[in-house]
């Protein structure tokens, strides 16, 4: 046997150890099927994607930029319906 030392943020370890607890298995066993997924498959044994922003998204990102360049001035609303208003238009 090996051991394997792994540094991970405690939330994310609290949750996935719960998980493990539902499924009957301890984090060793989970980890080990971890590995022989990656064995079997040769692979990561799920997809890993950079998410790309849908155009709405990168359309708000640019006009960010732009008030951060000063080239657009932002919106004031003094009221949240005014607000609520324009996001509908």
């Amino acid at each position: 046997m090996a051991n394997v030392n792994v540094r991970i943020d405690a939330t994310t370890k609290a949750d996935a150890e719960a998980i493990f607890s539902e499924l009957g298995l301890t984090p060793s066993t989970a980890i080990n099927l971890f590995y022989k997924q990656v064995i079997r498959t040769g692979s990561i044994p799920f997809s890993i994607k950079i998410a790309k922003p849908n155009r709405k998204t990168v359309k708000a990102l640019k006009e960010v930029e732009k008030m951060e360049k000063g080239l657009k001035k932002a919106k004031d609303f003094k009221t949240v319906e005014e607000l609520m208003e324009d996001l509908e238009n």
